[in-house]
């Protein structure tokens, strides 16, 4: 087994409920970026958008990018080290878009409000010592001898 497949001494027990917490949220953000896209996908294809071919490559483009958090959610939830960093670009990506979001003079502010709270929270669940614990990452200077 890799050491990634076998859990070390801090990974055992039970999961700490801040990296559910993180898993779920970035779970959500990928559920949403779904719905978006096929919404996005479904509008291009069956409305009558302003550019058919934008509305559908934005809708892929968002579907694809729901990768990065689904598959970040799934490794928090199986405590694999390597899953924080998806975790923590996908909330770094999510900070702008609030930001633009919150520029906006219509309905989505509250979005913006939304997806700012939601990517605070989740960076801070995701760099909580005992989160760190839980993956088994150790910061420098803290080898194993």
């Amino acid at each position: 087994m890799s050491s990634e497949q076998t859990p070390t001494p801090e990974a055992t027990g039970p999961r700490p409920r801040r990296l559910t917490y993180a898993a779920l949220l970035a779970a959500l953000e990928g559920l949403a970026l779904v719905v978006g896209g096929v919404w996005m996908l479904v509008l291009g294809l069956t409305g009558e958008p302003d550019d058919r071919q934008q509305a559908v490559t934005g809708g892929i483009t968002l579907v694809v990018l729901a990768l990065l958090p689904l598959l970040a959610a799934r490794g928090l939830l199986g405590r694999r080290s390597w899953s924080r960093g998806p975790a923590v670009i996908t909330q770094l990506m999510a900070l702008p878009v609030a930001y633009n979001l919150l520029q906006a003079d219509s309905m989505a502010i509250p979005a913006g409000i939304a997806l700012a709270v939601v990517a605070v929270a989740a960076l801070v669940l995701l760099v909580n010592p005992e989160t760190t614990r839980a993956l088994g990452i150790r910061g420098p200077g803290n080898v194993e001898k």
